[in-house]
């Protein structure tokens, strides 16, 4: 680990369960990143308790009662900038964020979706996989840009759809991968060994890779 922990922030809409990954993994005080702030758009969303309950400082700023987009991410920005935050992670963050305040995070901010992005950006990614026909879904890790779902590609992590799944079923695998892949990715970018030139991940580090590995679905033999 290198130096001083990084602060980060969290931002949800919901139940947060990639947020409490996250909190289960920096309470590892070897972990490169503590997180320091959980913010929702909305009052009721459930991961708030979560992160209290486990000591961390959670507050809500509603987006409704903003006229606009810009000044909802204006007083975001300024709660974030007041906390003295380094890193942002949108985890089940559902509100379009302006191309200001993205690039006011630039390769600071991440966010992880649910799909081997490139494919299926947006929303209903598991049902949409299968409706193509896929026979491999997961979930990918990425620095923030400006259109929905784009950026350099931290990591992804690959699960297989099995026969007759369902859009719940296979829900249930991906998000147990994400809940492994948000804390390692946020590990190389808070550690300073992942790194963003010309919008492509540079990894400042020899990472354990078996470059002669497949995973194959269906299985055979």
């Amino acid at each position: 680990m290198s130096g001083v922990r990084k602060r980060v922030a969290v931002l949800i809409s919901g139940r947060g369960s990639n947020m409490a990954s996250l909190i289960e993994a920096a309470a590892d005080p070897a972990y490169p990143a503590e997180i320091a702030l959980v913010l929702a758009n909305r009052h009721d969303a459930a991961g708030l308790d979560r992160a209290r309950a486990a000591g961390i400082a959670a507050d809500a700023i509603d987006h409704k009662a903003f006229p606009d987009r810009p000044s909802f991410d204006t007083a975001l920005d300024a709660r974030l900038r007041a906390e003295r935050i380094d890193l942002v992670c949108l985890a089940g963050f559902m509100r379009l964020l302006t191309p200001d305040f993205v690039e006011g995070w630039r390769d600071r901010m991440i966010n992880i979706h649910p799909s081997l992005l490139p494919l299926f950006p947006g929303l209903h990614t598991h049902r949409r996989a299968i409706e193509a026909g896929m026979t491999l879904a997961g979930c990918t890790v990425h620095f923030v840009r400006a259109e929905m779902d784009s950026g350099p590609i931290i990591g992804q992590a690959v699960v297989p759809i099995a026969p007759g799944d369902s859009e719940d079923s296979l829900a249930a695998r991906v998000l147990a991968a994400e809940h492994r892949l948000y804390p390692l990715a946020l590990a190389l970018v808070a550690d300073g060994l992942a790194r963003v030139e010309g919008e492509r991940l540079v990894l400042d580090a020899e990472l354990p890779i078996d470059r002669s590995g497949m995973l194959v679905a269906p299985a055979f033999g």
